[in-house]
Formats: C-alpha cells, sequence, structure tokens
C-alpha cells in the first residue's frame, strides 16, 4: 500500500500583552512538541520574527502570513494555539493574509483551579470564543477541539490532532482531483447517475474513456508486452489463481496494464469502471481483480461507472491511509434489526479479506457463460471496526451530499459467494430510512477504520456539502 504523507501544520501563536505572555512562549513550546510527537511538522514564527514567536500585532500578522505563504505548497491545515486569550484581529489577519484555504484547528489551553492570580490565569477559556467570532466575521471556516479547552500534551487533544489530520488529508486529496470514466454507464443502472457539472464546482473533473479505446489498445498488444507481462506476475502475486485459465488471466493483465497507461496518461487518481455485461461479453473477463489491486494500493476503483462511489471511497481512504470498498447495502441479516449483509460480486481490495482467491464471477456466469467471467476476488470480509460514508450529487438542488458515521464488521456466520460481510451500524433501522427517503444509492463505501467524523467534518466545514452525521453527532 502506498505510503501516507507527513503532515505539515502551520501554527497561530495567540497573544494578548496584557496577560501573562510567558504563557505565549510555553505555549508555543508545548504545541510544537504535541505536533511533533505526533509525527508531523510544525511551521511557526521564531521568537526572532515576532515576540516569542506569537502573533499579537499587525505587524506579526504579515511576518505570519509571508512565512505560511512561503510554504503553501506544504502545508496541510492551520492550528491555532491559545496560550492566553490571544489577539483575535492579530489571528484573524494572519490567516486572511496568507491566503491559504486549509482547514484551521482552535485550540485553547486551560486554566488551573489553583492558579489563577494575574500571574499565571490564561482566560483562553474565553479568548477561543472571540478568535472564533472574528473568523466567522473573516468568513474563515475553522474546526474545533472536542473539548472547549484541551492542553496540547493532553490524551484529548492527541486524538483530536489525529482527527483533524485526517480532515486535511481529505481536504488536500480533493483539491482538483481528476476521475477516470472508463466506459459508459450500464443501461440497468439508473442508480448511478450523477453531475459532472455540479462535481466541477467543487474542483472535482471527470475524465471519460470510451471502453472501446481501452479494448482497441489491448487489441494493439501482444502477449509478451513487457507492460502486460508485469502486470500479470503482479495478478499472480496478489491473489490465488488456481483453476483460472491463463488465457483468462492474460487478458486480465492486458486490461490492468492498459488501464495503468491510460490514467498516467491524462494525470487522473482514481477511477470508475463499466463493467455490467459489456467486459464480460466482448472482452471475456471481469475487471474486478485490476479493480483490487488498485483499491488495495489507495487508489479506489468503483464499478458501473460509479463516479461518486469511487470519490466516497477515496475520502476513506485519504482519511484513513487504509483501503477503501464499494459495497452493496444488501440483504438483512437474519432478524438483527442493527446487522446487515454487505456484498460485492467481487472486487474489494485484499486488505478487507479474511482469505481471498480469484474465480468466476456468479451472477453474471448465468448470463454470457462462467468462461467469460473469470477474475472475481471472491472470500469473507474480515471483522473490525468500519467507517461507511456516501457522497453523490443531486443534480434537483445543484449540490453535492450524502452521508457517514461508524459500524463494525463482525465474525457472524455467513456463507454465500462474491465478497461479503455482516455489518453491524448502531440505529440500522434509521439510517435505512434516511437512505431511502433522501433517495441514496444501494452503494456505499467502507473503510477499516474509524474516521466517519473527520469525513463529516470535511464535507460540512470544509468542501460546502450536505451531509448527515448517523447516529446524530452530540454536537
Amino acid at each position: 500500500m502506498a505510503a501516507q504523507r507527513t503532515m505539515t501544520y502551520g501554527v497561530v501563536v495567540g497573544n494578548r500583552g496584557f496577560f501573562p505572555d510567558q504563557l505565549a512562549k510555553s505555549g508555543r513550546e508545548e504545541m510544537i512538541t504535541a505536533i511533533e510527537a505526533a509525527g508531523a511538522k510544525a511551521i511557526v514564527l521564531t521568537a526572532q520574527d515576532s515576540k516569542f514567536g506569537a502573533v499579537e500585532t499587525f505587524a506579526e500578522a504579515l511576518r505570519c502570513a509571508e512565512l505560511f505563504k512561503k510554504h503553501a505548497a506544504d502545508i496541510d491545515g492551520i492550528i491555532v494555539t491559545l496560550p492566553n486569550f490571544g489577539d483575535e484581529r492579530g489571528i484573524a489577519d494572519a490567516l486572511r493574509l496568507s491566503g491559504l484555504k486549509v482547514p484551521v484547528l482552535i485550540q485553547a489551553t486551560p486554566d488551573k483551579s489553583d492558579a489563577m492570580t494575574i500571574a499565571t490565569r490564561r482566560d483562553s477559556f474565553c479568548g477561543k470564543m472571540s478568535a472564533c467570532n472574528n473568523l466567522m466575521q473573516y468568513g474563515i471556516p475553522y474546526s474545533l477541539t472536542t473539548l472547549h479547552t484541551e492542553a496540547p500534551a493532553s490524551a484529548e487533544f492527541k486524538a483530536d490532532l489525529e482527527w483533524f489530520g485526517a480532515v486535511c488529508r481529505i481536504v488536500r486529496g480533493l483539491h482538483n482531483l481528476r476521475i477516470g470514466s472508463i466506459g459508459a454507464r450500464p443501461a440497468a443502472f439508473n442508480t448511478v447517475r450523477y453531475s459532472e457539472r455540479i462535481l466541477e464546482t467543487s474542483g472535482i473533473s471527470v475524465i471519460p474513456i470510451d471502453l472501446s479505446e481501452i479494448l482497441g489498445r489491448i487489441n494493439k498488444m501482444g502477449d509478451n508486452d513487457d507492460a502486460g507481462q508485469a502486470k500479470l506476475a503482479a495478478i499472480k502475486s496478489y491473489v490465488t489463481t488456481s483453476g483460472i485459465p491463463e488465457a483468462a488471466l492474460l487478458k486480465m493483465a492486458k486490461l490492468g496494464a492498459v488501464l495503468d497507461g491510460w490514467m498516467k496518461e491524462v494525470e487522473v487518481t482514481i477511477s470508475a469502471v463499466q463493467c455490467w455485461t459489456s467486459l464480460e461479453e466482448y472482452f471475456g473477463v471481469v475487471p474486478c481483480t485490476i479493480m483490487s489491486m488498485m483499491s488495495n494500493n489507495l487508489i479506489p476503483s468503483a464499478c458501473e461507472v460509479d463516479v461518486p462511489g469511487t470519490l466516497s471511497m477515496y475520502m476513506l481512504a485519504l482519511a484513513s491511509g487504509t483501503p477503501s470498498a464499494l459495497l452493496d447495502w444488501n440483504n438483512n441479516y437474519g432478524s438483527d434489526p442493527n446487522k446487515c449483509v454487505c456484498f460485492h460480486c467481487s472486487n474489494l481490495p485484499k486488505h478487507f479479506f479474511k482469505e481471498v482467491r480469484m474465480d468466476f464471477q456468479e451472477i453474471i456466469a448465468g448470463t454470457v457463460g462462467k468462461e467469460n467471467t473469470f477474475g472475481t476476488c471472491v472470500g469473507r470480509v474480515k471483522s473490525g471496526a468500519m467507517s461507511y460514508a456516501r457522497y453523490s450529487t443531486d443534480d434537483r438542488r445543484g449540490i453535492i451530499r450524502g452521508y457517514t458515521g461508524p459500524g463494525q464488521f463482525t465474525d457472524d456466520p455467513l456463507t454465500t459467494f462474491g465478497g461479503a460481510g455482516v455489518a453491524e451500524i448502531p440505529k440500522l433501522q434509521k439510517l435505512l430510512k434516511h437512505i431511502c427517503r433522501e433517495g441514496f444509492e444501494h452503494h456505499v463505501a467502507a473503510n477499516f477504520s474509524d474516521v466517519s467524523k473527520s469525513i463529516h467534518e470535511a464535507a460540512v466545514r470544509y468542501l460546502g456539502w450536505e451531509s448527515y452525521y448517523h447516529p446524530e453527532l452530540e454536537d
């Protein structure tokens, strides 16, 4: 799997002169220590740049803004730390003048009830409200810590920094994102229709290619083509292929090599692929293993040309640094109202399985013949914490909207084909009603992680999308 980038945060240290400004000095050091302990890097003024490396005056705000501009390509997010009340104008000016459009986290350090003298009082509790009020006036979106005040060295802030980092990765990853749309939407799947134009308003472009062009490129390849042979070796090392005809494996390898080449050529990051049933009828394999390999390498690929589906997969992968899958909300699980079967036929990444093998696609085989449907990744989904997400275009309202939340894949017994697992979701029946009432698709992206709160925050706070969090957040 691809390595996750090292996070870099711009840090604004608030200070207000008539509060104890030695707290700004120690607060700056405490925040840098917390950021570096998380494996991240801090970009912050030094004591030579401003008083204690903090921001209070307009001149200091200018210097902070220039520092952030200099490192704009590296900064993933900004952390405003308030070791004392902080100057509300200096903070807001620094962010505005930097021109950065990245997530912002507001942290305030708590007072100690036995240290409330004029020499030790912070008043950060109050100053946080003033800082937020000014950012609201300036039109700068921002995020809040779980508790109103949290010390940089606290377990609460450590968890919040992890959550905020996921928010930042989502926002950065979706900036100027290019999605490959490979083939036409299958006629039987109206449910995956979407608006390219609405996605474009969020800076997300869709780059299409007709399936005939993909097949045409494959036809020009020889059986010993270097790229095809390299992909064939990769397939055989990725999944057990016992019983799969060599001719079918070679077709998959050529398909994978062509898709890799086209995606690199047009600089698309993720993809959605036509499958049902054109590739089976006219090429003779399913694309599942090739798509599974991409998703397993944090390059999501969704079937049935579900472009919003692969976008949702990518959000989860960016947040967690682990592979995502596109699943169907598919079956009830007995009479348990909070459990269901999640399934696909399948192109799930290897990361999702207890054990996995290559097989044929049992559903499509009944139409086009078993010999034309080799290439699925079949097995039981392992147990563990999950996050799910689905964001789509609402063409009538001209917006992007969706939902996300936490759940669990369980070890409950299940005997079926394809890639399948049992999911347990709190208040599942309420979620299912929301999906049906709002007309969402039966496809949902899933990930072995607990990042749904980061997905929701990125969507509503920085992407400007509508998002329902299930079950509702307390705040």
